[in-house]
């Protein structure tokens, strides 16, 4: 039964596989949790310090920081493009790099110049692939990102909106809407909009102190505002990549199981064809004697 034999090898091969998934599966739901967790936990500061530096923005008629000018003529764009490490996720990295790319391509269209900050290896590769300037690049982020790896890229590229080098800076990554549903978003990081300085009614009537001075402050805490909103970015995506994969890895497991039952159903079909044909062959024989 040599046929038999064979699709008993690959019984055993796909019964492998599906350990391989069901592993993978339960490792991305105990992360999936805590990076949820850690996707929440990042929402607080962002919102403080939106508040605080709103209400500074408000007592200073003119800012005067380069962070918060706005470009009516856009001749350079910059992105923020963040992607996962690793694959086995679904087509979460491929929905990110089909809206980016898809943003790439109509600034090149108008002429207008493009370059990438990647935060992850997947869209270093892609962006790699296709010749794309990038001008700094952070990999290997782990399962608990950390501000402090970020900080070099994401100095880069303020820098160089700062100096005029870039007149927009949008920032691409995939949304965490729940565990079955994660969605690519393209948003505009700087110029900050306006919705960021919106008038609030606050009850008091006296202002504060503020040393140095209001502006310098009010640059610090722009700076601090960013980074907590690609921070924030950066955690979604990792819910979403978790997420992804779980989901992803739950699918393969399930395939693997009805692979398993079809591959038994051939088995025993051919082991029955076997069994019939030595019988014939025995009955034949005793038949002639």
């Amino acid at each position: 039964m040599a046929v038999g034999k064979e699709i008993l090898t690959k019984i055993r091969s796909v019964q492998n596989t599906q350990k391989i998934t069901k592993a993978m599966q339960m490792v991305s739901t105990s992360k999936m949790r805590k990076t949820q967790d850690r996707m929440r936990l990042a929402r607080p500061y962002a919102e403080k310090v939106r508040l605080v530096m709103n209400q500074l923005a408000q007592t200073q008629g003119d800012y005067g920081i380069s962070l918060l000018e706005s470009r009516d003529d856009i001749q350079r764009a910059g992105f923020i493009l963040i992607t996962s490490d690793k694959g086995l996720c679904g087509g979460l990295n491929a929905n990110v790099l089909k809206k980016f790319f898809a943003q790439v391509q109509d600034y090149q269209s108008r002429g207008v110049e493009v370059a990438v900050v990647c935060l992850g290896s997947k869209g270093l590769a892609a962006c790699q692939r296709v010749g794309l300037n990038v001008i700094a690049s952070v990999t290997n982020l782990g399962d608990t990102p950390k501000m402090e790896t970020m900080l070099g890229a994401l100095t880069e590229i303020f820098q160089r909106y700062t100096e005029r080098e870039l007149d927009i800076i949008h920032i691409v990554n995939s949304h965490f809407i729940n565990t079955m549903r994660q969605e690519a978003r393209s948003e505009v990081l700087l110029p900050i909009g306006a919705n960021v300085f919106e008038e609030t009614d606050s009850k008091y009537n006296w202002d504060y102190v503020y040393e140095p001075s209001p502006t310098a402050v009010l640059e610090y805490l722009v700076r601090r505002y960013l980074e907590s909103v690609v921070y924030q970015a950066l955690c979604e995506n990792m819910a979403s990549e978790q997420a992804a994969r779980m989901v992803a890895m739950k699918a393969a497991t399930d395939n693997a199981g009805n692979a398993i039952k079809e591959l038994r159903l051939v088995y025993n079909k051919s082991r029955q064809a076997a069994i019939t044909t030595e019988l014939s062959e025995i009955v034949a024989g005793a038949a002639a004697v």
